[in-house]
């Protein structure tokens, strides 16, 4: 028996582009999910503060994924007085759904490099896999050379652990995804250029509205 698999997407999504979305639907689609929830952070420990605030990121986020009952916008983060830690998001999470749903946290291999800077980042397994994101493009396919010593045992290259247990697993996905960043997003909107292939256009109506980016 399948356990439901909700997906967790944390970032600072400044702004939130085609590249996130892209990720999200292939991810709910093959390993059917039954959600993903966008997670933005508000004051991101590893990171410089956004310059654009997190309600308005927070909104951005909210209209690019309108249009898909399965995509959910989570403000916990952004509802927090502190810095964003994802340890505390997942501890609530789990008091929330309940032991019988495998929480999946979605990231790239960037960011997972650095888990060990993550605050209580030992703890994080007891609470959800970590599904470690490559495009196909990418030479980094070598999962265990960015995992700490200690989790490498928990390295699975069986999708059914995702779906057979709550937590505790690394689990390596390659995706076909378009080449896009924030960064590229935020240097051509400064530019006046057009970015109408990397985001939405409700993003694209709003970041003008609000003369964002400028």
């Amino acid at each position: 028996m399948s356990l439901p698999i909700i997906g967790l997407l944390g970032g600072t999504f400044n702004p939130i582009h085609n590249g996130h979305l892209y990720l999200a639907e292939t991810l709910l689609n093959g390993f059917k999910m039954q959600e993903i929830r966008f997670i933005p952070s508000a004051q991101p420990p590893l990171k410089a503060q956004p310059a654009v605030s997190a309600e308005h990121r927070a909104a951005m986020v909210k209209l690019a994924i309108q249009d898909n009952p399965k995509f959910k916008l989570d403000l916990r983060e952004l509802q927090r007085s502190q810095k964003s830690y994802t340890i505390d998001s997942l501890i609530e999470l789990r008091q929330e759904l309940g032991n019988e749903i495998s929480l999946c946290w979605i990231i790239g291999t960037d960011a997972f490099s650095q888990i060990e800077q993550w605050h209580r980042w030992q703890a994080l397994l007891d609470y959800c896999h970590f599904m470690v994101i490559t495009r196909h493009a990418e030479n980094n396919h070598d999962l265990a050379i960015n995992t700490p010593k200690n989790w490498i045992q928990n390295i699975t290259l069986q999708k059914e652990t995702l779906q057979k247990t709550t937590h505790g697993a690394i689990f390596h996905q390659e995706i076909n995804a378009p080449v896009v960043s924030s960064t590229q997003l935020r240097a051509q909107l400064k530019q006046h250029q057009s970015v109408s292939d990397l985001t939405p256009k409700r993003v694209i109506d709003y970041i003008t509205q609000h003369q964002l980016y400028q």
